[in-house]
């Protein structure tokens, strides 16, 4: 594998100018970009991309038995989720929108991770310990907190960056342009990772936007834009490493802000309450599948001698396990209603009391079991 090239350059390219390493077949196109990683790295990368493929598996047969609440597929993502995120720094602060779980897979991810998507907000706490912002579902609303957050690091001094992921449709939401502005006028260490995976539910790319690309969006405000392959996972490795020596660009040069647009496609439907065959295709889904992340970096490390059949076997039972383990712990949790006061204010308003009293006498009454007949 090739040495580095300088990462910076990637960024002065044309917007609609697509950055690839790999082919869909597992071919290097672009030597002179491929990262010189260590194998050890590259088979870290292959798990947590096979890793995440196969929790999703799980997590929407867990949703259809009623044991996991409304869930976010992210299975044709895994490329631009473990990509972008092996190419931070440890310490750097990691906000995403609800489909990454890769991202934080890719950052180790807590047990309690499981607890939120089954109706416990102690799953958002336990993302601190691993420097990720708390899920936060509303579409956009996490952007100008993660600018906000890359800001104060500068001030401080901290060589740390922050990466916000979001979909396509998160670029229509007044929230993605006052963070944009902000980051750009104050030059912030942050790298906008925009997963455009082609739909915003059953929105399609080509109407959320008049703009050519998404990533030409960023010359608006002062900054690069750059396209990626985001089924390409050194090619999002190298894309954000190179935003991230940007962001935090010392000597005397100028910290600033990117915009990284990732192409890719989601396969399966926007949430567990979504039916995608409402208003796309089969045969378009098929088509993009034929670029599989997981599949064309299998072959490249296969090439590489780096991966053979006897390390699948053993990632692949390794990955059974560790997921196995996630759900048995997450599932002894018992949760009390009680909980759902807990969260909405920092000090309970009145109603809110006197709908904890209301809830204490039913339970006091009835009991739980009575209650969950109710529902």
């Amino acid at each position: 594998m090739s040495g580095d090239v300088r990462q910076v350059d990637l960024l002065e390219r044309e917007p609609d100018d697509r950055i690839r390493v790999l082919d869909p077949d597992g071919t290097v196109v672009a030597p002179d970009l491929e990262p010189d990683l260590a194998a050890e790295t590259l088979r870290s990368m292959y798990r947590d991309m096979r890793f995440s493929r196969r929790f999703d598996e799980r997590m929407i047969s867990l949703q259809r038995q009623g044991r996991l609440g409304t869930y976010a597929s992210l299975a044709g993502q895994e490329g631009s989720q473990i990509g972008s995120t092996y190419a931070l720094a440890d310490d750097d602060m990691l906000s995403f929108q609800y489909r990454e779980h890769g991202a934080v897979a890719a950052r180790g991810m807590p047990w309690e991770y499981l607890l939120y998507w089954m109706g416990h907000e102690d799953g958002n706490a336990a993302l601190a310990e691993v420097e990720v912002f708390p899920l936060n579902i509303s579409i956009g609303g996490h952007l100008p907190h993660a600018v906000g957050w890359a800001w104060a690091a500068k001030l401080k001094g901290d060589e740390r960056a922050s990466v916000v992921h979001f979909g396509d449709g998160a670029t229509s939401e007044g929230d993605f342009h006052e963070a944009m502005n902000v980051a750009g006028v104050f030059e912030t260490p942050t790298i906008f990772f925009c997963n455009n995976n082609q739909w915003a539910i059953s929105i399609p790319r080509e109407r959320q936007t008049a703009s050519a690309t998404i990533a030409e969006k960023a010359h608006a405000y002062g900054f690069e834009g750059v396209q990626v392959d985001g089924m390409d996972p050194l090619a999002t490795y190298v894309v954000t490493r190179a935003a991230r020596e940007q962001a935090v660009a010392g000597d005397g040069n100028r910290a600033r802000p990117t915009l990284i647009e990732a192409i890719q496609y989601r396969y399966g439907a926007h949430t567990t309450a979504d039916d995608p065959s409402a208003y796309r295709d089969d045969a378009e889904v098929e088509r993009w599948r034929e670029r599989d992340p997981i599949d064309r970096f299998e072959t490249y490390l296969r090439n590489e001698g780096v991966l053979d059949d006897d390390r699948i076997e053993t990632v692949e039972a390794e990955i059974e396990e560790t997921i196995a383990t996630l759900v048995e712990r997450a599932e002894a949790v018992e949760g009390d209603p009680a909980e759902m006061f807990e969260y909405t204010y920092a000090e309970p308003t009145p109603r809110l009391e006197e709908q904890r009293a209301d809830l204490e006498r039913l339970r006091e009454t009835h009991g739980d079991d009575a209650l969950l007949e109710d529902e």
